[in-house]
């Protein structure tokens, strides 16, 4: 999905709203640990419920991987099942990785040959070498990691060198000579709240990646007040709040049901 796509998506469904598929097998229903594949089939009814409701989903790696190749499956099995079924959704893996150029190649072999998702999430804190390997894919997505919302972001992101400048605006602007954006998004936290203005002063037509509305406490009108763009430039994540909005039979009408709150608000904005 290339950037005219992505917004044409976006105005067309009159959403930007991602789905964190963060599933964790100790939270879903226990109905479905008796299923052959209870993290596919979990995902599966959260996506055939929520899709009208959103343009993208954000499947995090550390949920599955922590189950070996079981988990690795099911995350397989739910990237094919959104690009059999629901293919004008974007798909970020949310993975984070950053090595050493030869690695980071095999990283990007890996989530955009062998499981063909649209976007990943890297670090930046290794530098250009450890960047631009995910950047040679035509029409696939790096999301950088900007500005998060963590406690420990403060350890590193904020820091200050002598001119005032602060460590994530050296990210931001040093990161432009490697990609644009065409193919570069950031990760932004919702919980920043008016320090979008000057993430905007930095990528004024970046697309932003924003975790953190729902559960975490994030703003969706604030991140609009200060984040959005004439061709809207923001997907925003909420996993917990919409995947977990039940625990019964009836998980996934509740799923639908707390999508669709966040698409009615998302319609008004845009």
């Amino acid at each position: 999905m290339n950037r005219q796509q992505l917004i044409d998506t976006i105005y067309t469904k009159k959403t930007f709203l991602c789905v964190g598929l963060d599933t964790d097998i100790t939270k879903i229903p226990q109905h479905l640990l008796t299923s052959d594949d209870p993290i596919f089939e979990f995902n599966k009814q959260i996506i055939d419920a929520t899709q009208e409701h959103c343009m993208a989903y954000k499947p995090n790696l550390a949920f599955y991987e922590c189950y070996g190749i079981r988990g690795m499956r099911a995350f397989e099995s739910t990237i094919r099942y959104l690009k059999d079924n629901y293919p004008n959704h974007l798909i970020i893996a949310d993975a984070k990785r950053g090595d050493i150029g030869n690695r980071s190649k095999m990283y990007a072999k890996t989530l955009f040959e062998e499981y063909d998702v649209d976007a990943l999430s890297v670090a930046p804190y290794m530098g250009e070498d450890s960047v631009t390997p995910f950047l040679t894919y035509p029409d696939k997505w790096v999301v950088l990691l900007a500005l998060t919302s963590n406690k420990g972001s403060f350890d590193f992101q904020l820091i200050q060198d002598a001119e005032g400048r602060q460590l994530f605006e050296s990210v931001l602007d040093k990161s432009q000579q490697w990609g644009n954006k065409e193919n570069m998004m950031y990760v932004v936290g919702a919980t920043r709240g008016s320090m979008f203005e000057t993430i905007r002063q930095h990528c004024p037509d970046h697309f932003l990646l924003v975790p953190g509305v729902g559960a975490q406490g994030g703003s969706l009108q604030e991140v609009c007040q200060y984040g959005m763009t004439d061709e809207c430039g923001l997907i925003v994540n909420s996993s917990r709040a919409i995947i977990y909005a039940a625990n019964d039979a009836y998980f996934a009408e509740a799923a639908a049901d707390a999508a669709k709150k966040v698409h009615d608000e998302m319609a008004a904005i845009l």
